[in-house]
C-alpha cells in the first residue's frame, strides 16, 4: 500500500504572501498527514497565522498526538496567541497506517470529499474556525484505510471562485473529476481543480486558492522509499 499525496496552491491576485499554509507530517506509528491552514484576511499577516497554525499542528502530530488532540490543542495555542482576535480553518487529511483507517478533523466552512469503492461522500456539516471562540470542537470521520481511496479539501478561495464576476464554481466538476481519475493521480487532480477556479476567476485569484488531495493506492515497489516533488515558484 502505498499513500499519494498531491498539493496545487495560488496566493490572491496582486497580493505578494498566500495567506494559505500547507504541511506534511509523519506520523510516529506508521502514515502520514496532511494539514491545510487558512488564515483570517490575506497577505503577510494572514501567511503568519495559518504558518502557526500549521507548524504546531505538525509537531503535535509529530509527537504522536492524536488529531483530535491536535485540533483542540491548535486552536487554544491561537486562541492564547492572538487572544481570541483573528480565526483561521484548520482541515488535517491523515492516513493512519497503526490503526488501519483514515482520518480527517475539519474546522473549515469547506468540505472533505471522499471517494471509496462505495461512491463518493461529501461532509460538508457546518464547524466554527479555530481561534475565535473560547470552546472548539472539531468535526472528527475515522474510516478503514482502503486502496482507491481519495480525499480532496480545499480553501475557500477555490469554494468562491468566479463569484466576483457572475459565476458560480461547479461542484459536479469536482464529482466528475474523482470520477474518472484514480488515487495515483492525486496531482493531476490538485492542478485541476486549482486551474477550473482560476479560470472563473479570469486567472485573477479573488482570494488565496489551496487543494489537498490524498489517494491511496498499490505499492510501486518494494522498496519503501520515501518520495516528495515540489515545484515553488520565485
Amino acid at each position: 500500500m502505498e499513500v499519494k499525496i498531491g498539493i496545487a496552491k495560488t496566493n490572491k491576485y496582486a497580493v505578494s504572501e498566500c495567506g494559505d499554509s500547507v504541511e506534511i507530517a509523519e506520523r510516529p506509528r506508521g502514515g502520514i498527514s496532511v494539514i491545510l491552514a487558512d488564515g483570517q484576511g490575506s497577505g503577510r499577516a494572514a501567511k503568519n497565522t495559518s504558518s502557526l497554525v500549521v507548524n504546531k499542528a505538525a509537531s503535535l502530530i509529530a509527537e504522536g498526538a492524536r488529531d483530535g488532540a491536535v485540533a483542540r490543542a491548535v486552536h487554544d495555542y491561537l486562541y492564547a496567541m492572538k487572544d481570541g482576535k483573528v480565526s483561521s480553518t484548520l482541515t488535517i487529511l491523515s492516513s493512519d497506517l497503526d490503526t488501519q483507517t483514515i482520518l480527517f478533523s475539519r474546522n473549515s466552512n469547506c468540505p472533505v470529499l471522499v471517494k471509496s469503492l462505495y461512491g463518493i461522500e461529501v461532509f460538508d456539516q457546518e464547524v466554527s474556525p479555530i481561534g475565535v471562540h473560547k470552546r472548539m470542537k472539531p468535526l472528527m470521520h475515522e474510516m478503514p484505510l482502503e486502496v482507491g481511496m481519495i480525499l480532496v479539501s480545499y480553501s475557500d478561495g477555490i469554494q468562491a471562485a468566479g463569484r466576483k464576476r457572475g459565476r458560480v464554481f461547479d461542484f459536479n466538476f469536482l464529482l466528475r473529476l474523482l470520477e474518472k481519475n484514480e488515487p495515483r493521480d492525486v496531482v493531476f487532480i490538485a492542478e485541476s481543480i486549482l486551474e477550473y477556479a482560476l479560470e472563473l476567476d479570469d486567472n485573477r485569484a479573488g482570494d488565496d486558492m489551496t487543494v489537498i488531495v490524498m489517494g491511496i493506492c498499490e505499492a510501486e515497489s518494494h522498496h519503501k522509499i520515501r518520495r516528495i516533488s515540489v515545484s515553488f515558484p520565485c
